[in-house]
């Protein structure tokens, strides 16, 4: 029978490793498909626990696979360590302080997330090894979440489809099961091509790709009234053509993402917006180039696993932090604004909670919240989505900051390698862990869980990138 004091006992074996690595992953805060030194070091330490690995997985230098034991069940951990440009960050400074101007830093707490995954592959290792029982322990090294989308080309080369069940987790500012979706994503690069001329002396020899660039940004501006409302269409110029205003600009680029709750409505809109470029192009005599670059799917929860994970973060509580951690997480909350510290309410709204779970004055979520499950699609988009149609998935969040700290913010990365992260991150891994191993002990779970998610995925998954395209290494 599985015991919470098992797990506890286990994940404090294992701390030392787990917060070694959660501090050195914190001060690489490599790009995201550059993470050299980081996987490097992950490769190291789980070989040292005696983890088989498989490096440069799917064409990517810095994925990997890094598998412990034999036969069914197969349980993965989903693990990630890249970092964010612009966020270098003093670790425990409660004012914005830079280590290095304009360097990367672990700005989404991805560093606690690959520590806290890779916990749990070992506390689970270790539960197995004293109870006799047989399994398969992987943790699946992950990168360029943030850029590149590892897991997507891991989820087409089939890397997933053998798990019995998976689990991940993300440092939020609460501690919760997630059980609602996200927004599957995709990025595409239009490329307008014309002709040039003199502005002046003869504009109409010229066509002008900004012209068809900015008609398209009209048409699909009026697109949004017609598409659902939960849609996103944002776009970015990449390249506007120039800087002279006497010339007709020849080529330009625009950056498209487009967002929906499920990948299927997403390459619709897409196909919308490809319509509203061609017009565009047609309109101005220029030629139109649509190039995918990446493409993430929507999540989709399990609530068969869910469960369990539940029933282990109900059983095991939230992070214990102590007066230190308060105080420095009260001095850190005290530099967000009002509109921050009350979005954490709208969070919980959407994921179908009661805004009284938590009251305006804490400062860290110190209770583990009721799970919902929600067919709403919480803003952000991830490529656990990709895992999540190719296996059984259940993620977590673990307050590994202030309540109302949004993520991608310096606060994140100054909390990263403090106790507040610290404490969040070993208790992700022992609940990971014991939700695991709850699955595990249950007679048919993870066969509901299978049926569960063919029922939510058609039992296919359908990758939203184009078959040949290649990971972006940058």
């Amino acid at each position: 029978m599985v015991q919470k004091e098992a797990f506890e006992r286990l994940a404090e074996k294992n701390r030392k490793r787990i917060l070694e690595i959660n501090s050195a992953i914190w001060d690489y805060a490599e790009p995201g498909m550059k993470e050299f030194q980081s996987a490097a070091y992950y490769i190291r330490a789980l070989r040292e626990e005696g983890f088989e690995v498989e490096e440069n997985v799917s064409g990517i230098p810095t994925a990997f696979v890094a598998s412990w034991g034999s036969g069914k069940p197969v349980i993965g951990f989903l693990g990630e360590f890249d970092a964010l440009p612009g966020l270098s960050q003093e670790a425990g400074c409660t004012t914005h302080k830079e280590l290095t101007p304009g360097a990367y830093g672990q700005g989404c707490g991805h560093n606690s997330l690959g520590a806290g995954a890779a916990g749990a592959a070992m506390i689970l290792r270790d539960y197995l090894k004293e109870t006799g029982q047989a399994g398969t322990v992987r943790f699946y090294g992950c990168p360029g979440e943030e850029y590149g989308s590892g897991k997507v080309y891991m989820a087409r080369d089939g890397r997933f489809d053998d798990l019995d069940a998976c689990y991940t987790w993300h440092p939020d500012d609460i501690n919760a099961v997630v059980g609602s979706s996200c927004l599957a994503c995709l990025g595409v690069y239009f490329t307008f091509t014309g002709k040039t001329a003199h502005a002046a002396g003869c504009p109409h020899l010229g066509r002008s790709a900004l012209d068809a660039a900015e008609l398209m940004s009209v048409g699909c501006n009026y697109l949004r009234e017609h598409i659902i409302p939960e849609a996103r269409l944002h776009y970015a110029y990449h390249d506007a053509g120039g800087i002279a205003p006497n010339v007709v600009q020849d080529r330009v680029v625009v950056n498209y993402f487009v967002r929906a709750p499920k990948v299927r409505d997403m390459m619709d809109i897409y196909e919308r917006v490809c319509d509203v470029a061609r017009g565009a192009a047609l309109m101005t005599g220029t030629k139109v180039e649509i190039h995918i670059y990446e493409g993430l799917s929507d999540y989709i929860p399990n609530q068969t696993l869910d469960g369990y994970v539940q029933q282990a973060f109900e059983a095991l509580g939230a992070p214990a932090y102590d007066e230190q951690d308060e105080r420095l997480a009260r001095e850190i909350r005290e530099t967000l604004s009002d509109a921050d510290k009350a979005d954490v309410f709208t969070k919980l709204h959407n994921m179908g909670l009661s805004r009284t779970e938590l009251s305006p004055e804490d400062i860290l979520c110190r209770k583990v919240l009721p799970y919902s499950f929600t067919e709403n699609a919480v803003g952000g988009s991830t490529d656990v989505g990709d895992a999540s149609y190719c296996a059984p998935t259940s993620q977590i969040n673990a307050a590994t900051m202030a309540l109302g700290t949004a993520c991608h913010s310096w606060q994140v990365t100054a909390l990263g390698k403090t106790g507040v992260a610290e404490k969040a991150t070993l208790t992700a891994a022992a609940v990971m862990a014991m939700g695991a191993a709850l699955a595990m002990e249950a007679p048919g779970a993870f066969a509901k869980a299978k049926e569960e998610h063919r029922a939510a995925t058609g039992g296919k998954y359908c990758c939203p990138i184009p078959a040949e395209l290649k990971p972006n290494l940058g």
